[in-house]
């Protein structure tokens, strides 16, 4: 479970993860999101849906890499990100507060990298501190 507080508005994920064949395979992930007033709650769910796939990229498998000072990855087919397959199910419940309006724009991403990595931990009995979790070594 993590929490965040991105763009005035308040966001809770908790994310399912085992490991599988070496890799860390997130089977669901569960958002809560308060922006406070919401003008239409299914935009808001399909925005948090996005943006837990942007999440669970930065912390899965996404890696700059740099030679001689200059990226290595010049286009996106060098930059790798989460494939299709490995995304898990994603649970949204909007929350209406009634707090001032907050943001939504990608509000769903800063929880779901703690969320993985916490859940990764408890899971493993050890403290993963570097993105992405593909540089590691799972051993079933």
């Amino acid at each position: 479970m993590a929490t965040a507080a991105p763009f005035g508005s308040l966001a809770a994920a908790i994310a399912e993860v085992s490991v599988e064949a070496g890799q860390v395979v997130v089977h669901d992930i569960w958002q809560a999101v308060d922006p406070g007033m919401v003008v239409n709650p299914r935009l808001v769910a399909a925005q948090v849906q996005s943006a837990t796939a942007l999440g669970l990229s930065q912390v899965l498998v996404e890696h700059a890499e740099y030679e001689n000072g200059e990226p290595v990855a010049r286009n996106y087919d060098l930059y790798p990100i989460l494939p299709a397959e490995r995304m898990p199910r994603v649970h949204v419940k909007v929350i209406e507060s009634g707090a001032p309006i907050g943001g939504v724009g990608e509000i769903g991403v800063p929880a779901v990298p703690p969320a993985v990595v916490n859940a990764l931990s408890a899971l493993r009995g050890q403290r993963y501190r570097n993105m992405p979790l593909s540089q590691y070594s799972f051993g079933t």
